[in-house]
């Protein structure tokens, strides 16, 4: 695994719009935040394009991409939002800069797929908060000990548990942590970027706004595709807004059920990515120990880093 650059006050972020369009005011309120962390926040005005439903034309989003990625003096680069688009760039993104530069790209959501292009390109790769309604909202969006934890520390996180992690199966293991937005992996399969986990892994799982059933065809899909053959445990996220209308069934249950077979710890309403409240920096391609039982755990072993 590769680490990542690790982050310290004074360095320039780039923000950049690999995915849908956002409202341009969260531009200014973002740059406010990251300013108040220590930060210079820096963008192309090109961020501001917008086509359709997404930020601009393929060529401007992976044109401001690969600027920062080249840039030296830019440590990071933060996503404005989801959405879509990200896997439009896939075929444009060139592996050797990411090596390079060791620069993360911090996002959730759509930004999963160049997550995983991180992964699977030996490096570690950071699941935390974008700009829009999370990083612009200050620290009732997002998690500012745990993004410092990740981001700005060369030393393993060490415990990561919330304390509304709840246990679905009992059990302990160790192993690499990866995962992202489900209904995003899903959408890999059969592509030459599909999401192929590393075996023993710790694989985390969120979405949001997807009906139970629509959840457990994914996650059905995952399981005949053999993903889920290898993985040592499983840690899923709040699944906000995933319940039937009504309340039954509740997410929760379904994913209880799914899971009932898993002979692995199966942790659930682990808060990053797509969260009700502030959503917790996730590094993947570390080493992570997930323990379930009456008081479940989650410590990171690693540092994504240095």
């Amino acid at each position: 695994m590769i680490r990542l650059r690790r982050l310290k006050s004074g360095d320039r972020i780039a923000l950049v719009a690999p995915a849908s369009s956002f409202p341009p005011e969260e531009v200014a309120a973002g740059v406010a935040e990251l300013a108040r962390l220590g930060f210079e926040a820096v963008y192309d005005e090109s961020v501001f394009e917008t086509e359709r439903f997404v930020a601009g034309s393929v060529e401007t989003r992976l044109n401001a991409i690969l600027k920062a990625w080249q840039d030296p003096s830019i440590a990071a680069l933060i996503a404005m939002r989801g959405g879509y688009g990200s896997a439009q760039l896939m075929p444009f993104l060139d592996p050797g800069l990411l090596v390079e530069g060791r620069k993360a790209l911090i996002g959730y959501s759509d930004i999963t797929a160049i997550l995983w292009l991180y992964q699977r390109n030996g490096l570690a790769a950071i699941h935390g908060p974008m700009i829009d309604r999370r990083i612009s909202k200050g620290p009732s969006a997002y998690d500012e000990d745990s993004f410092r934890r990740v981001m700005m520390s060369s030393e393993p996180a060490g415990d990561f548990t919330p304390p509304q992690l709840e246990t679905l199966n009992t059990g302990s293991a160790t192993g690499v942590l990866c995962g992202g937005t489900l209904t995003q992996l899903m959408a890999s399969m059969g592509t030459m970027w599909e999401f192929d986990p590393p075996q023993g892994c710790v694989m985390f799982l969120e979405d949001i706004g997807e009906r139970p059933y629509r959840i457990h065809r994914m996650l059905t899909q995952a399981a005949q595709a053999g993903l889920f053959t290898n993985v040592a445990a499983i840690v899923f996220g709040e699944f906000p807004g995933c319940n039937e209308p009504g309340g039954d069934p509740a997410i929760r249950d379904v994913l209880r059920d799914f899971m009932k077979e898993f002979r692995g710890p199966v942790l659930f309403n682990f808060p990053s990515g797509h969260t009700s409240g502030p959503t917790w920096t996730l590094p993947f391609g570390v080493q992570a120990e997930v323990v379930g039982g009456p008081s479940p755990s989650v410590t990171i072993l690693e540092a994504a880093v240095e």
